[in-house]
């Protein structure tokens, strides 16, 4: 099933866009700020200049605050979000707040560190017996290079709990797009990746972007709450 005909087959609630007019619709704000627009700085790539004004999302003039949270909480979901990092900066787009999709400097990076630390990447959980475990790098880089606009087309399904509150079925990224190119699906989470908002699962939870790894800029932020099988 394509993604439009789900979208028109399972959208029980109407489309929420977050179009940065100002910080309203989310959480404790700290420094993040509006802006027009967003650009490489040429003395020092790794860094934006800003340019006053509304239409996009920044973490503040140094680029690192605190992660931003929705006050609307989403099950199932279909987002559209756009990002811009500089040079190796870093950020990630956490469904429920608790599962991210990885926001990094990837460009020319065929595999990281570790799977999952890739731009587009599903991040890994994390403890202390095992580390990092349960990552998925993307099928492909589809990365632009710093300062470019990029985007991410999800398809997510919540977790599914009984009347008496335990967990029946794990959380699935049904499907991601990165920039156009498909780098994941049916991807099943066993639990919150690593730096999550919160360590337990619900049936809902916020949007987060990460606010603290690095600059970032977001924009075009629209939220489809979808109903499953």
């Amino acid at each position: 099933m394509s993604l439009a005909s789900l979208h028109a087959a399972n959208a029980p609630a109407a489309e929420l866009r977050l179009d940065a007019k100002d910080l309203t619709g989310w959480r404790a704000t700290g420094d993040w700020q509006t802006a027009q627009a967003v650009s490489l700085r040429p003395a020092d790539p790794t860094q934006f200049d800003l340019q006053p004004g509304v239409g996009i999302y920044v973490n503040g003039p140094k680029g690192r605050t605190l992660n931003l949270l929705t006050e609307t909480e989403l099950g199932d979901a279909q987002v559209h979000i756009e990002f811009c990092i500089p040079r190796k900066s870093n950020s990630g787009v956490y469904l429920m707040g608790r599962y991210e999709v990885q926001v990094f400097d990837s460009f020319g990076v065929k595999n990281d560190k570790y799977p999952g630390l890739e731009c587009g990447g599903i991040y890994p959980r994390w403890s202390l017996e095992r580390n990092e475990f349960e990552g998925h790098s993307p099928r492909t880089n589809a990365s632009k290079p710093p300062g470019e606009w990029q985007s991410f087309d999800i398809v997510f399904r919540a977790p599914r709990f009984d009347a008496a509150g335990r967990k029946t079925a794990d959380a699935r990224f049904v499907k991601v797009t990165h920039n156009g190119q498909t780098i994941h699906e049916n991807v099943i989470l066993g639990g919150p990746t690593r730096a999550a908002a919160f360590e337990d699962e619900k049936p809902r939870g916020p949007l987060m972007l990460q606010g603290d790894h690095g600059p970032v800029a977001y924009r075009n932020i629209r939220l489809q709450p979808l109903q499953l099988d």
